[in-house]
């Protein structure tokens, strides 16, 4: 017999999760959240994709001597070109050997040149404003704001751009970022580890830097600062993957890492990704390592579409971790693999439970019973902060 999960056990489930004011509760959100953001026609996304963002930077460097050599060695290399994050890799592990010299035909001047030029033209591009008060971020923020908690929800991000910041300070909630000061905000490691901030007080944690993020030589030393993402003083703190960055780049990268090993080893801590396609090794090893030595914790990832694409795995790393990991649960629009099982959403149609639920569920009649397509919207940013917001005010279960 096949295993099924029932949607309607497991949304419960999920809601009094959520529900919880005394344990640790957080979102880690990624490049998907962005493309739920609804635009007028012919102006989406809001943010492109790696792939549209990749795009726009090959056609704002076409003329740039430099970066077209730097593209013919990143081929050789058998990098991929048609990923910003792959370019911006590449780029700075030739940096890090340039020193003297040149590598692969390209000085070190050419380099650190292109390093800001590419930081420059992300940044510009993503430097955007949410379009209204009513999108997927502001609905995240409103659930935030619903309910003082005695743990403070915390956010992750692998995003650079600064959509959730705007969301934050629109619905006035006070957070936490890693940064502090006025003129030159610096990055507080000691209020981070020691957890020196006050609890009504929201955590957001970017892993992989920000446009707002930048790096200034203050005597010998260099140091991170948070600043205006239009700023032209130096190159933008962006981490596009887990180099063996210099000491001066490790700091907040390894201590937000640390962070998020930290978060989900506390006891029954309940984490929810969304719009993150496990695509980032060393992301997962994080997220893995920490559920095996904390077996109360959880970790749910929603996942956009059907489990499969034209009859493959639609992601291919998430499901084989999930297999392995009894806390690691991920849902698709059409299947789920729950306790390292996998099984297709079936619920009974005679079932009289609460109806609120049923609104995020989607049927589809077969022969003898109802299959059912669920958390189409879970899948999906935009419908599952509308699931956020349906839930605020509810009784706890």
């Amino acid at each position: 017999m096949n295993t099924t999960h029932d949607p309607i056990r497991h949304i419960k489930y999920l809601r009094q999760s959520l529900s919880q004011d005394n344990e640790a509760i957080g979102f880690f959100l990624s490049a998907g959240c962005p493309l739920s953001v609804d635009m007028p026609k012919g102006e989406w996304p809001l943010i492109p994709d790696v792939v549209n963002l990749t795009k726009y930077i090959h056609h704002e460097l076409n003329d740039n001597e430099p970066y077209s050599k730097l593209i013919i060695e990143l081929v050789k290399a058998e990098k991929n070109k048609n990923n910003i994050e792959d370019i911006l890799s590449f780029l700075r592990g030739l940096v890090s050997v340039s020193k003297g010299g040149e590598v692969r035909g390209l000085t070190e001047e050419d380099l650190v040149g292109l390093e800001k030029l590419i930081c420059e033209k992300i940044a510009v591009k993503i430097d955007v404003n949410l379009p209204g008060a009513e999108t997927p971020y502001h609905k995240l923020a409103k659930w935030i704001r619903s309910i003082d908690r005695k743990i403070a929800v915390e956010i992750f991000t692998t995003n650079y751009d600064l959509l959730m910041e705007q969301s934050l300070e629109e619905m006035e909630i006070p957070y936490f970022d890693g940064f502090v000061g006025a003129k030159n905000p610096f990055f507080d490691l000691r209020a981070l580890e020691d957890n020196l901030i006050p609890k009504h007080w929201s955590r957001l944690w970017k892993i992989h830097g920000s446009i707002n993020w930048c790096q200034k030589k203050t005597g010998d030393q260099k140091r991170v600062y948070r600043t205006h993402p239009s700023h032209k003083e130096s190159s933008h703190l962006i981490y596009p993957s887990h180099l063996k960055y210099e000491e001066s780049r490790k700091m907040p990268y390894l201590a937000l890492l640390d962070q998020l090993n930290r978060f989900i080893r506390k006891k029954s801590s309940f984490l929810v990704l969304s719009g993150y396609s496990f695509n980032d090794g060393h992301l997962n090893d994080v997220i893995v390592s920490a559920l095996k030595s904390n077996p109360t914790a959880m970790v749910l990832g929603l996942m956009f579409g059907d489990f499969h694409i034209d009859g493959d795995e639609k992601y291919p790393e998430a499901y084989r971790l999930a297999k392995n990991q009894h806390n690691l649960n991920i849902w698709t629009n059409d299947a789920a693999i729950i306790g390292t099982n996998y099984g297709k959403w079936f619920y009974n149609e005679n079932n009289d439970d609460e109806k609120e639920i049923f609104n995020f569920i989607k049927k589809i009649n077969s022969e003898d019973h109802i299959l059912c397509n669920s958390n189409v919207s879970f899948g999906d940013f935009k419908d599952f902060t509308t699931f956020l917001q349906r839930i605020i005010g509810s009784i706890k279960d």
